[in-house]
């Protein structure tokens, strides 16, 4: 574990420290990083998180390196990364969300790494309801991973609330359902890029997100983009989107997956009307409302996977195969 955005403090350190109990009684040998510290906007100086982060990557003792949470401003570490030492080594997982979408795409377009769009580690311990798979099943083992729209809205136990710390359950508060837009039924197939609108706009057309050249070597197979707004209202969603698709991100999709997302509305426009207004035009088939973001519970996504996505009557799932 080694933080390569925020670090730990406050409230927030006892569910962490919950969470390396948690891996170690379930059998891993949990690796605590030096940059952890929680004072400021990061966990330490860039040049720090990114020579630890890349000593993780390249460590052939380590299969798997997941951050406690996501942050804010992790596109500070991407230039320093040792891209050399990186693209020498064995691949390794890198697993979580929210701002680690800045550092999982680079890794899958620039050096074909397969990364996980998943759980950070402070929702690791969380059981996954009927429908979805815990994303330490997913790096387990080549697929085909199948998992199904799981119909359920959860949260986060509140830092008040005596379950936060400990919880392996998530809050649930209601029920929603994948909902297809643009097409009557869906079955197709694509190699998996996306994350976080917030976070990947800003490596859009630069060598760390250039999906378009992504997209031309795996033109092939074509692409399924993933999409989930944090926290952002929907008119800079929609500007963020539009500059995704101005720097060729969707020049090979074959269909969109939109995460659902508690993010607000503009006054004059919605969340769902920021993402037709950018891709409509596309005329894609673009799936809203999907456990793929900032609203638990999460289906893990794997960048780089082959994905073949059906909607058509009652069946809405998605199988994922590493190859």
């Amino acid at each position: 574990m080694t933080s390569p955005s925020a670090g730990v403090q406050g409230p927030g350190a006892a569910r962490i420290d919950f969470c390396v109990s948690w891996l170690r009684e379930e059998g891993f040998d949990v690796v605590v990083g030096r940059s952890m510290d929680g004072a400021g906007i990061t966990a330490g100086p860039a040049a720090d998180r990114a020579g630890e982060l890349t000593a993780m990557l390249c460590d052939p003792t380590i299969r798997c390196v997941i951050p406690p949470w996501g942050g804010e401003t992790a596109i500070d570490l991407v230039d320093l990364l040792d891209w050399n030492a990186l693209a020498a080594a064995e691949p390794t997982w890198l697993v979580g969300f929210s701002d680690l979408s800045t550092l999982l795409v680079p890794l899958t377009t620039r050096l074909g790494w397969a990364t996980v769009h998943g759980d950070n580690l402070a929702d690791t311990p969380f059981g996954v309801p009927d429908g979805l798979l815990h994303w330490l099943d997913v790096v387990s083992g080549t697929g085909p991973h199948r998992q199904r729209d799981s119909g359920l809205i959860a949260d986060w136990w509140g830092l008040e609330e005596d379950a936060r710390a400990t919880a392996t359950r998530w809050k649930l508060v209601g029920q929603g359902q994948w909902e297809l837009y643009g097409a009557e039924s869906l079955h197709v197939t694509g190699r998996l890029i996306g994350g976080c609108v917030e976070t990947i706009c800003n490596i859009a057309g630069t060598p760390y997100g250039d999906v378009a050249a992504f997209g031309r070597e795996h033109a092939a197979d074509g692409l399924i983009v993933y999409l989930e707004a944090a926290g952002d209202d929907a008119a800079a969603i929609c500007r963020n989107l539009h500059g995704l698709r101005l720097a060729g991100w969707f020049d090979h999709a074959r269909a969109v997956l939109v995460g659902r997302t508690r993010a607000p509305d503009h006054p004059k426009m919605t969340q769902r009307e920021a993402v037709l207004d950018a891709l409509g035009r596309l005329h894609l088939p673009i799936v809203f409302d999907m456990e793929i973001g900032h609203v638990p519970p999460h289906l893990p996504l794997v960048n780089g996977a082959l994905a073949t996505l059906t909607l058509e009557g009652n069946t809405r799932e998605i199988r994922q195969r590493l190859d």
